[in-house]
Parts: C-alpha cells; structure tokens; sequence
C-alpha cells in the first residue's frame, strides 16, 4: 500500500493462502460478524466458498443472497467485468472481499484493482496452516507458490492454532517473521478474529471515541482516540505502526487544515483525501 487512493472507492481485501489454510472458514466468520456492514464476497466458484447454508438468503445465477445484505458473486476469469458491474448496479457494499485461488498469487489480483477507480485495495491477508505451512513451503510442487503468498501479505493469519503446541507455534512465528517480511502476523484457531482485525470500515470519533474495548478472543483490543491537533498523516501512521497496531483507519487534519483519511495495514500504510463530512478520528 502506498500513500493514495481514490476518496470515496469501495475497500477491497484480498484472501490469499494455500488449499486448506482456511480461507473458507475465515470468510464465513466474518458474514456471522459482520455487524450491520454491506459485504460482498467475490469467489472463482460458489464450490471453492460453501458459504453457510444458513446465511444464504436465495440465489439467482451467479450471484447468492446472503442475509444482512450480503452478497457472494462468482466472476471465474472474468474479475474486471464482475467488479464494474458491482460497482455500476444499485447496491452499495462497504467492504468487497476477494478470495484468491489456493494457487493464486495475490499480486496478479491487486494489480487488477489498481486499475478501478471504483476500489480501493484494502490489503492482502493470507492465511497460513500453522500445523503444515513449513512444510508446505518446503515442498518441491507447492513451496514456491506459497512463499510467494505470504511474501505478499500485509497480515498473515496463523490458522489452526489449537493443532500445534506452543514450542512449535513460536517455532512458526519466529519463521514467518523471515519469510513474509513486512506483514504482521495474528494468530486463530478456527479463524476466528475480530472482523476488525480484517475489515474494519472507518469510524468516525462519535463510535468510543477515546474509549479501549477488548474484543473477543481475548488477545485483541481495540481502541479510538481523539486527534484533536494538525499532524502529518504520514508520520502519523508511521507511528501507529510503531506502537504495535495490525490496523488503524480514521481521519486526522493535515498541516493544510485538510481533512485526511488514514489506513494502516500490517507494516504498510494509505494516506488519501477524506470523503465530505466527516469527522477526525482514527481507529
């Protein structure tokens, strides 16, 4: 991510990892979680995601309803022309995920969205096997492909946590740190993560502003303070990352008096004009 992007275009996440990681599941979860948010889930086929027969509301061609407003669309080989017919129909998402192929490589994906003025690329999360994933980059068929994955991750989700003991969940860690360098990495077991550590939308300071909850499970907390003065957006996220935080979106004022959105991701970071009337806050 760099410091740009289009104001007001639709945040797109990327979900990346190899066959079996749990990508699935991870997406599932966060249609459970999604509190209220416009969702649109993008799949090569319906087969690759079973979203949850429960949240599915009905389906009409290549499109399935699912209840809170969602949608998951199937595109093939056809992203671009599924992405700008999202983004010319009536319905407005706030926040499209895209799962990658188990194979795919995420780079090919964000170049593509690069391209439309209508998204903006949100980040790349991969999701790693804790119990298999050195192997799997050891393998002499598959271990390119994902080094190459995690290599392009801004947030690497450690899945399956509870198949592993601790010795050889830091033993992982420790590893990751080398491989998918620049990414930050969060730990799950059945992914189950805040949808804030994966999607959280903007919040305005008048959702907690100042105020630090804990969401579940337990090792994430969530904060919102009040930037009441100019900074320069820039270094601002520099330290945001500093501190520690695996995401951050909001407002702050610029020396000019301009109203900046700020997007943290992992180790990366997005500076880019605020929509109209908002407030400085940042998350």
């Amino acid at each position: 991510m760099g410091e740009g992007g289009p104001a007001g275009a639709t945040p797109l996440t990327i979900i990346g990892g190899y066959l079996g990681a749990g990508k699935t599941t991870l997406v599932n979860h966060l249609l459970r979680s999604a509190d209220g948010l416009r969702l649109a889930v993008l799949v090569n086929e319906f087969g690759e995601l079973p979203i949850d027969r429960d949240l599915i509301e009905g389906r009409d061609g290549n499109v399935i309803s699912i209840a809170g407003g969602c949608v998951c669309c199937s595109y093939g080989n056809v992203l671009v022309m599924t992405l700008q017919e999202m983004a010319a129909g009536e319905a407005r998402f706030d926040h499209v995920l895209l799962e990658a192929s188990g194979v795919g490589i995420p780079s090919a994906i964000a170049a593509t969205v690069s391209l439309m003025g209508a998204y903006t690329l949100d980040g790349v999360v991969v999701v790693a096997d804790a119990e298999t994933i050195e192997a799997s980059a050891r393998d002499r068929y598959m271990g390119e492909t994902v080094i190459a994955q995690l290599a392009e991750a801004d947030l690497v989700v450690l899945n399956k946590l509870d198949l592993v003991d601790e010795a050889a969940r830091d033993r992982v860690e420790g590893w990751l740190g080398e491989v998918a360098l620049g990414a930050r990495v969060v730990t799950a077991t059945r992914a189950a993560l805040p949808p804030a550590v994966v999607l959280e939308s903007f919040l305005g300071s008048e959702r907690g502003a100042g105020k630090a909850t804990t969401a579940a499970p337990d090792t994430f907390e969530t904060i919102t303070p009040e930037v009441g003065e100019p900074v320069d957006p820039a270094a601002f996220a520099r330290r945001v990352i500093e501190l520690g935080y695996v995401r951050a979106k909001g407002f702050v004022v610029d020396q000019a008096g301009e109203m900046c959105a700020v997007q943290v991701v992992g180790r990366r970071f997005e500076i880019a004009p605020a929509p109209a009337g908002v407030r400085p806050g940042v998350v």
